[in-house]
């Protein structure tokens, strides 16, 4: 009978940290999603934490320093690498999503000190969740800018 109350404590214990663990894990999730998935989503992805990634269109970019608020528009580009390096790597994907005037954009809206690699068809990618606006609130901003360093790698081949 002991064997059993212990039997059946254990599996109570362990379902609990099964339970903690799973629900935890869910609340804090982000789902990684491109410019076309978020529009596509729609209604469904707003308010929705997500991490989502795009080339930067340098005429859209507005920045006031006294409130330190940022906006700017994204484009579309793919969210898979196979299929960056497959248009022919990440600097000419970002360009030519950023002189397609058909590709999915975005407004995004953030806070805080501006970055200084932002600048045209640098990729940002961003952790935050689509207003019912339609912008999307970014709270955290990273970016990459291919060509920065396009210029060095061809130095760094050749001594090797």
């Amino acid at each position: 009978m002991k064997i059993n109350k212990f039997f059946i404590g254990g599996a109570l214990i362990l379902a609990a940290v099964v339970y903690l663990i799973a629900s935890s894990t869910q609340a804090s999730a982000e789902y990684f999603m491109t410019v076309e998935e978020l529009r596509a989503d729609g209604a469904s992805a707003v308010n929705k934490s997500v991490r989502l990634s795009g080339a930067v269109l340098g005429d859209t970019i507005q920045y006031d320093a006294s409130t330190l608020t940022l906006t700017f528009e994204i484009a579309h580009v793919p969210g898979d690498n196979a299929d960056i390096e497959a248009q022919g790597g990440l600097a000419l994907v970002l360009h030519e999503a950023v002189i397609d005037p058909s590709r999915a954009r975005i407004k995004v809206h953030y806070e805080g000190v501006m970055p200084d690699l932002l600048r045209n068809e640098a990729q940002a990618i961003m952790t935050g969740k689509l207003g019912e606006d339609g912008v999307f609130y970014a709270e955290e901003l990273l970016l990459k800018c291919p060509t920065k360093y396009e210029e060095a790698v061809p130095e760094q081949a050749a001594s090797n």
